[in-house]
């Protein structure tokens, strides 16, 4: 736990006597294995165990707070996500650190918001399949060949929109000035910070109905904030993104296909059910997607970002365990980001052919970037061009398993 390796936590609480646990660590273990492998069926009875048994920390009890009211929220049960954190506000808001408060405050605000609503009502086609057509659209400086997976065929609110799709952004995102185009409906008292490099703050809207390709969805949140980065040169390209859906849509579609072959997403009209398949994905802390992957056969927990429009990037983790190598066959550059509310710039190493197995096939991208300096993310983030060299790439976010084929 203390290491959030939950594919661990996962095998050895399967493999552990239960009654040989300790009480908090045993219904404490279900709890975060429902968290992060997507079994709210585990999670949320867990949860209502975890609060009327066992005497937590401050910090275990916000963060349980925190985690409790999202598996709830997805399960549609806003109203109860919402009275559950204004209780424990209630208890202990006095003993809180003002931001331990403001976190509660404001997930209970938003989940009392969306419970007038019914989020993510789903309309599938009457067929076996659905699918959602997509171009990759080049974005930014020629030089660099960065690209983006815009979705075809959608709208919101029957105007017609360009979307993108990134399994990277674990909230669906629109700017102000689309929010107000496409007529969303802003939720009272739902103020947030959102974080990218820097921060913004913004609010959630609800989109009444997304068609993304043959699919209806009714009643979608977005986080509405200002896109920019607050440089002028980075803000020239934001267009490319102004509206973005993520991994809260994918939860809700259950199982999606990348096909690149085709230009479709494919999603299956019929939810598969949970097997006892090993799962290789989970959330992270900050609910990205990370799959179990290598690197030159080392093991690693990586990112899947199709917003990252690059090959990727190895962390500075990476550099130091393998510097010699780097240095000898990389070439030194600068690498330049943008994202919400800031820009980072810092010199790393380009990268040519490194074996990158995702999925259970390994790829040899052309173009990873190798930084020398620390920023907090994660070790490996594999960027939309080193999807591109899978034919097909599929989450099947029910056993949270990803599979890729050439």
């Amino acid at each position: 736990m203390n290491q959030a390796d939950w594919f661990a936590l996962d095998s050895i609480y399967a493999g552990t006597p239960h009654d040989s646990i300790s009480p908090f660590l045993e219904i404490y273990s279900r709890c975060l294995i429902g968290n992060r492998f997507n079994r709210p069926d585990v999670s949320i009875p867990a949860f209502q165990e975890l609060l009327n048994t066992q005497s937590l920390d401050l910090g275990n009890l916000v963060a349980s707070a925190h985690m409790f009211g999202m598996d709830l929220s997805r399960e549609g049960y806003n109203a109860e996500a919402a009275s559950m954190i204004r209780s424990i506000l209630d208890q202990t808001s006095q003993y809180l650190e003002p931001d331990a408060t403001e976190l509660l405050a404001a997930s209970a605000n938003r989940y009392a918001a969306l419970a007038d609503y019914k989020p993510y009502q789903i309309v599938f086609p009457e067929k076996d399949a659905a699918s959602v057509p997509f171009a990759i659209v080049p974005v930014g400086p020629k030089d660099k060949e960065s690209v983006l997976l815009h979705l075809r065929g959608s709208s919101i609110n029957g105007i017609e929109a360009d979307i993108t799709f990134d399994t990277g952004a674990g909230t669906n995102v629109i700017s102000r000035e689309m929010a107000d185009r496409y007529n969303l409906i802003p939720l009272e008292g739902t103020t947030l910070t959102v974080t990218g490099i820097g921060a913004s703050d913004g609010y959630v809207a609800i989109a009444k109905t997304l068609k993304v390709g043959d699919i209806v969805v009714r009643d979608v949140p977005f986080i509405v904030v200002s896109m920019s980065s607050n440089n002028a040169e980075a803000d020239q390209y934001i267009d490319c993104f102004n509206i973005v859906v993520g991994s809260e849509l994918m939860l809700q579609l259950k199982d999606l296909t990348l096909d690149f072959d085709s230009g479709q997403i494919i999603i299956p009209t019929k939810a598969p059910s949970r097997t006892d398949a090993t799962p290789n994905m989970c959330f992270s802390n900050g609910m990205n997607l990370l799959t179990k992957g290598a690197v030159h056969n080392m093991s690693y927990l990586m990112n899947i970002d199709s917003g990252d429009a690059s090959f990727g990037s190895l962390s500075s983790n990476y550099y130091e365990r393998d510097k010699v190598y780097v240095e000898e066959h990389g070439r030194l550059d600068t690498i330049r980001n943008a994202g919400i509310g800031g820009v980072n710039i810092q010199p790393s190493y380009y990268m040519s052919a490194i074996p990158v197995m995702i999925g259970g096939t390994t790829v040899h991208p052309s173009g990873l970037v190798v930084k020398t300096e620390s920023d907090g993310g994660y070790d490996v983030n594999i960027g939309l061009r080193t999807l591109q060299l899978f034919s097909k790439v599929r989450f099947n976010m029910v056993d949270f398993v990803l599979t890729t084929e050439l």
